[in-house]
């Protein structure tokens, strides 16, 4: 039986799936946001819905017909849903398609925390395996 924090997080999904990232119903408006080190991006964090935003428009720029898929959804606590994702879509700059790739930038992870139903931290990695250890997690 999915609790009611796998129910919201796999609803944000099924948006970000479609590649529609315009919805923040689903986030507290005092929302922290962490982006994990990717590339050439430092680890950045930002508070709020204003915030969030900012940061991860910084970060989408660089992409077209970007789409998150989630793979797997975890639930580690009460709190906390971890969902092992993919990116697909195009770098802007080249047109080249990163839909098959099996690069470690492409294939990451959310965490969310989640509390009386709206999203107050989201952690987005752009590697995996550095989402699971940091968590303890790894396969």
């Amino acid at each position: 039986m999915s609790s009611l924090n796998v129910d919201l997080v796999r609803s944000i999904y099924a948006d970000w799936e479609r590649g529609d990232f315009s919805s923040v119903e689903w986030a507290d408006p005092e929302i922290e946001y962490v982006q994990a080190e990717w590339g050439m991006f430092p680890r950045t964090s930002s508070h709020g819905l204003v915030g969030m935003a900012e940061a991860a428009r910084a970060r989408l720029e660089v992409l077209k017909d970007v789409r998150a898929l989630a793979e797997e959804c975890r639930e580690l606590d009460d709190r906390r849903v971890l969902v092992l994702d993919r990116t697909i879509g195009r770098w802007k700059r080249s047109g080249i398609e990163f839909r098959e790739s099996t690069s470690t930038l492409l294939v990451g992870a959310h965490l969310f925390h989640v509390c009386d139903g709206k999203v107050t931290k989201l952690v987005a990695y752009a590697d995996r395996d550095r989402a699971l250890a940091d968590l303890g997690l790894e396969e």
